[in-house]
């Protein structure tokens, strides 16, 4: 197989994949979006609510905020902590949910999450654990499509939604196809 890379701005990337079958191409898409451990804020505890807003629906908007994942140095036991104080009047975004890890943050701050009104006040906390899109699209690092051009010739699109660089998430998901084929050898060995 052979791949090139056609644009690479940090937030897509775009590349020609060649001498590949369709069910690669599609493993690697799907593992692309499916498989990859991300955070995303799971569980949120509202400790005080005098907006118009129902608790779910805030907990819903924060839960699918993106979360940065650092490549390496955490699993799936480990839960970071996210807290929002705000008082009304004010448009409460992403950049104000603060993290207890420097590492662990939300990775745009321009989302829009509420608007207070004058005397109204949000007060919360939020536990961010590592997931996978097959569970939740939460947990989907981006959007990664393909377009086969030719016999064996795949061009792909991947965007990131912020969790990590769109050459991570492809990075992963072919770590993780080829540690699923070394053990699917080393189980038909054993037969």
């Amino acid at each position: 197989m052979k791949i090139e890379i056609l644009e690479d701005n940090g937030n897509v990337l775009r590349f020609t994949l060649k001498d590949a079958t369709n069910a690669y191409a599609n493993a690697l898409r799907r593992e692309s979006i499916g498989n990859i451990p991300t955070f995303a804020i799971d569980t949120v505890t509202i400790y005080e609510n005098s907006s118009s807003m129902f608790d779910e629906y805030i907990a819903h908007r924060i839960g699918l905020i993106p979360i940065s994942t650092p490549a390496k140095g955490y699993s799936a036991k480990d839960e970071v902590l996210f807290s929002l104080d705000a008082d009304g009047p004010k448009t409460v975004y992403s950049k104000d949910i603060t993290s207890s890890d420097k590492e662990v943050k939300v990775s745009n701050g321009a989302i829009p999450v509420i608007k207070l009104a004058e005397g109204q006040k949000i007060r919360l906390d939020g536990k961010a654990v590592l997931g996978i899109g097959s569970k939740h699209a939460k947990f989907q690092p981006g959007l990664v499509t393909y377009d086969q051009k030719a016999d064996g010739v795949f061009e792909f699109y991947v965007e990131s939604f912020g969790q990590m660089p769109p050459r991570q998430i492809i990075n992963k998901a072919l770590g993780a196809i080829e540690e699923q084929a070394e053990a699917l050898i080393a189980k038909a060995k054993k037969l």
